[in-house]
C-alpha cells in the first residue's frame, strides 16, 4: 500500500499539464477514439469549500497533500485491527454503514485540467458553487422530500436498483464512493456508456434528432454531435423521476468530451434548468483510463432496507 502510495504521489505532481502536440487517434470513419475503459473517481469535490472563494486551483504542494492525507486514511483503515483498542478508535474514515473498505473506491488525488489541480468540479459560477434553487425548485424539493416514504416510487431511484446512486450514470456523470468505471464502444452513428454503477448504459445517437418531449427516458435523450476532436452530447426530456440536485425533466445537460492524451479525456458538463437554478452552472473533471474490465453489477433487490423504511414511516405516523 506504501508502495502505490508513492506512485500516485508521483503520477499526481508529474500529471500537471498535457503533451501540446498530442493527436487524437481515430476510427477507421474518421471520428475521434474515445474508446476504453476510464475512472473518473477523485478527491476534488463537486462544489469548492465556501472558504475558498473564486480560487479555482491548488499549489502543487496542497494538491500533494491532500493525495498523502487521502492515501494515509485509506492505510490506515486497512490496517489490521488491534483487538486491544476500541471499536471507534480503529477506522480513520467517516462511517460508511455496512460498506467496509473492500467495497470502497474512492479517488484519492485532486482533478488536474490543464496543469490546474481543481478545488472543485464546478468552474462556473466563478465561486464553484451549483447556483440557489428558484422558488419552483424549492417547493419541488419539499414536495419530494414529503413523498419519500409514502410508498415504494417515493424512495430513491438507487433504493430501486432503477438507476445508479448519485449521480453516476448522468448526465452529467460524476463518481460516487465506488464503481467509478465507465466503458465506451463506439460504432457508426453511436456512442454507448457503460456505467459500471447499476450497469446502466447510456447509447447517444450521433447527428440525430432528439425524440418529441412527451416522451421521455431514463438518462435522457441524448443526441451526439463532432466539433473537431471534441464530442458534444446534448441531453433532454428526462423522466421526472430522474433529478440533479433538485433539477426538473425540463434540464438540458450539455457534454464535452475532449481526449487530451493517451490516458486522459477532458469531461466538461453544463447543466441548463431555468425552473430549477438561478442560473446555469458548469464542471470539468479528467477520465483516467484503467486497464481493468467492468463485471456485472447487482443491485441488491431482495435486502430488507425499503420495507424497513416503509413500515417505520407508518409507525411513526400512528405516533
Amino acid at each position: 500500500m506504501k508502495t502505490q502510495g508513492i506512485v500516485l504521489l508521483a503520477s499526481l505532481l508529474a500529471a500537471s499539464a498535457f503533451a501540446g502536440d498530442y493527436r487524437v487517434p481515430r476510427l477507421p470513419d474518421g471520428t475521434p477514439d474515445l474508446q476504453g475503459v476510464w475512472t473518473n473517481a477523485t478527491a476534488t469535490p463537486v462544489e469548492r469549500s465556501p472558504e475558498l472563494g473564486d480560487r479555482r486551483a491548488f499549489t502543487d504542494a496542497e494538491a500533494a497533500a491532500i493525495s498523502k492525507a487521502a492515501i494515509a486514511a485509506v492505510e490506515a483503515d486497512a490496517a489490521p485491527s488491534d483487538p486491544g483498542k476500541k471499536i471507534e478508535a480503529i477506522s480513520s474514515l467517516p462511517p460508511v454503514g455496512n460498506y467496509n473498505l473492500f467495497w470502497t473506491d474512492r479517488g484519492m488525488s485532486v482533478a488536474n485540467i490543464n496543469g490546474e489541480y481543481r478545488t472543485s468540479m464546478i468552474i462556473e459560477p466563478a465561486n464553484g458553487r451549483i447556483p440557489p434553487l428558484t422558488a419552483a425548485g424549492q417547493q419541488r424539493m419539499a414536495a419530494r422530500a414529503r413523498n419519500q416514504n409514502d410508498g415504494p416510487e417515493g424512495r430513491a431511484l438507487g433504493e430501486r436498483c432503477l438507476l445508479s446512486f448519485g449521480s453516476a450514470s448522468g448526465p452529467p456523470m460524476l463518481p460516487v464512493m465506488y464503481n467509478s468505471y465507465y466503458q465506451i464502444v463506439q460504432s457508426p452513428g453511436y456512442v454507448v456508456i457503460l456505467v459500471e454503477m447499476v450497469h446502466d448504459a447510456r447509447i447517444i445517437r450521433i447527428q440525430d434528432q432528439h425524440t418529441p418531449g412527451g416522451i421521455k427516458k431514463w438518462m435522457g435523450d441524448s443526441v451526439g454531435r463532432w466539433e473537431g476532436d471534441t464530442l458534444v452530447v446534448e441531453t433532454r426530456n428526462f423522466r421526472p423521476e430522474q433529478s440533479f440536485r433538485g433539477s426538473s425533466e425540463n434540464t438540458v445537460v450539455t457534454e464535452r468530451f475532449t481526449r487530451v492524451g493517451k490516458d486522459k479525456i477532458v469531461y466538461r458538463f453544463t447543466v441548463d434548468d431555468p425552473t430549477t437554478f438561478t442560473s446555469s452552472f458548469t464542471g470539468e473533471l479528467p477520465f483516467v483510463t484503467v486497464d481493468a474490465n467492468i463485471y456485472e453489477y447487482a443491485c441488491h433487490e431482495g435486502n430488507y432496507a425499503l420495507p424497513g423504511i416503509l413500515s417505520g414511516a407508518r409507525e411513526a405516523e400512528k405516533e
